[in-house]
């Protein structure tokens, strides 16, 4: 009779045994644990981007700073050539007369946001006029060629996206920079997915880039269309491609 209730006792006890020595583990790839994986791959991959681009904006300023100084160099070796044969009146008057051609266009692309290339380049034109009333015509004819050079520098300014107003947390670089596409991607009306979709670009499209927030950059292409792009669509131009 007690071997009736025994063995039953001591199946129960056993599976107990067993059950208390084995500790759950937790299951695995769970969904909240795959999300904030995505989500801080995604966070690295747009601060990897935004460092990417100040890197991208330095080096363009600093490139564009080497052109002007180039530029005034080659300014300077022409008007010596010139203070060598004694310019003639005529000449410098003509000089003058197309500097201040070139700032009234630089003046009207700019509208109410003059960049400091027009203010460098009327104080160019203004020195060359009051160095032509000395009859200094060499100077003059330095001055002006230094204002037209200046002018044909910011020229390539005011009509950029940027000074059509910007966006609420838009930031203009601090010159242009060359980018290209990193991936198909739409150019959108403004920095959002809810924007409507303006052009698409391949992966390879060189594009310029102006300014950006914190996800978009705001670019032009070679066929002078403009629009927002996501921040981790775009990357460096290989070799510096222009």
């Amino acid at each position: 009779m007690r071997s009736r209730f025994l063995f039953p006792l001591l199946a129960v006890l056993a599976a107990c045994h067993q059950t208390a020595g084995v500790t759950p583990r937790p299951p695995r790839d769970s969904g909240a644990s795959r999300g904030a994986a995505v989500a801080r791959d995604t966070a690295l991959e747009q601060r990897a981007a935004r460092l990417e681009l100040r890197v991208l904006e330095e080096e363009a300023q600093v490139a564009d700073l080497q052109a002007r100084l180039d530029e005034a160099r080659q300014e300077v070796v022409r008007a010596m050539a010139k203070l060598q044969t004694v310019a003639s009146r005529a000449e410098a008057a003509s000089a003058l007369a197309e500097a201040e051609i070139a700032l009234q266009t630089v003046r009207a692309a700019a509208g109410d946001q003059p960049g400091p290339e027009l203010a460098q380049a009327t104080d160019l034109l203004q020195q060359g006029t009051a160095e032509f009333g000395k009859q200094n015509y060499g100077g003059a004819l330095y001055l002006a060629n230094q204002a037209k050079s200046v002018a044909g520098v910011g020229k390539g300014r005011p009509g950029d996206p940027v000074r059509a107003g910007l966006r609420p947390g838009e930031t203009p670089f601090a010159a242009p920079i060359r980018l290209q596409a990193a991936a198909r991607g739409n150019v959108r009306e403004g920095p959002g997915s809810a924007f409507r979709v303006l052009f698409t670009v391949e992966a390879g499209a060189q594009l310029v880039g102006h300014s950006a927030t914190d996800q978009w950059v705001r670019v032009t292409d070679d066929a002078g269309r403009s629009g927002w792009i996501y921040l981790t669509l775009v990357g460096r131009r290989p070799n510096g491609g222009r």
